[in-house]
């Protein structure tokens, strides 16, 4: 048994479209009450559940007389505005079964990359959990364009379980987990276990189904950010949603292998859009590296990008290297100015080194 995952107090669950529709494509009631089931099971034992579902597109293509998942981003957000609420329907007809409710949460990219939208995001579904009902979390289709998307719901996903702060995030496929090579290769052996992702070395050039839009990479990166932040990952076949869910062995166990950080660090190093960019001297660099001190203004040799006091920027060496993430205390004008307050242009506890 995975402890990690049996002993968990707070999961997120992901499922895909792919596991949520049948042979055709649509939505399949079957497979919604099937996870509501189990899901209900995980509630009554005390554990805390957050839902992350994909499936809005796919279950308006009957109602809307489409044989698949449109192409077009106009279409596809006029199909997510339909489906959202046949959606949301299910799960809620599905969890009443056992005596609970859902709530929906529609994000968007830029909903976690603000800092007041982002703490809003954590209070509302931290008080759901407290009032015992589950929520239901999907990306805004309807309204998010390519500049604002997750990209795909396995990245929401680990963002989701930065927030709430969860044990583990387990990611329901149509894929049994992660293989050494693509699955259709002969010879390919499935991946029991990773203890460190850094060290990963697979095939991850498995695309997504037709009904879904993430592939194998996108799930080994929603695994290292959440990894990364202390959040144990599980990826399984949705067909084996009991097992995986109870922490039996089955798919791909992704140990943690980063520390518990504060949501406000996790949230500036994998959901916060970055403003600008500064560029320091050795002397700072030295002086970052000894301890994670703070930057004081007079290492900086460029400033890159406009930016306001509290925005996030990168910090880069002369080498161009990444060496940290912070939120600079004044605005770029003022910074290039050299007369911020104090000569700070981030403090240390706002300052963070990168997650790798």
């Amino acid at each position: 048994m995975r402890a990690e995952v049996a002993d968990a107090e707070r999961i997120v669950v992901k499922i895909g479209s792919s596991s949520l529709t049948d042979e055709t494509g649509h939505l399949a009631p079957g497979r919604v009450a099937e996870l509501a089931e189990h899901v209900a099971a995980l509630h009554a034992r005390g554990t805390k559940v957050v839902l992350v579902s994909s499936g809005a597109i796919a279950s308006a293509l009957l109602p809307l007389g489409l044989t698949r998942r449109p192409g077009d981003l106009e279409t596809q957000q006029a199909a997510a505005a339909v489906g959202q609420g046949i959606l949301v329907r299910h799960y809620s007809d599905a969890f009443a079964v056992h005596g609970l409710l859902v709530a929906q949460i529609l994000l968007t990219a830029g909903d976690l990359q603000d800092g007041r939208s982002y703490r809003n995001a954590l209070n509302t579904v931290s008080r759901l959990l407290r009032l015992g009902v589950i929520p239901v979390i999907n990306e805004n289709d309807t309204v998010a364009t390519s500049e604002i998307r997750f990209g795909d719901n396995d990245r929401l996903a680990a963002l989701v379980a930065h927030l709430v702060r969860a044990d583990a995030l387990v990611i329901l496929s149509d894929v049994d987990g992660l293989y050494t090579a693509h699955p259709a290769e002969p010879g390919a052996e499935l991946i029991r276990r990773v203890p460190d992702i850094a060290q990963l070395t697979a095939d991850t050039s498995r695309v997504g189904s037709r009904v879904g839009t993430g592939g194998m990479s996108t799930k080994v990166e929603a695994a290292r950010i959440a990894t990364s932040g202390g959040v144990s990952v599980v990826l399984a076949h949705a067909d084996q949603l009991r097992r995986a869910l109870d922490g039996q062995e089955v798919g791909t166990f992704f140990d943690a292998t980063g520390r518990r950080r504060p949501r406000r660090m996790l949230w500036l190093a994998h959901a916060a859009e970055v403003r600008g960019v500064l560029r320091i001297d050795e002397g700072a660099e030295r002086a970052l590296g000894q301890g994670r001190a703070s930057l004081l203004a007079a290492g900086i040799i460029e400033i890159v990008g406009e930016f306001e006091a509290g925005d996030p920027v990168d910090i880069i060496g002369l080498s161009g290297d990444l060496l940290a993430r912070g939120l600079v205390d004044c605005a770029a004008q003022t910074l290039a100015r050299r007369v911020c307050d104090g000569g700070l242009a981030v403090h240390r506890d706002l300052l963070i080194e990168m997650v790798q």
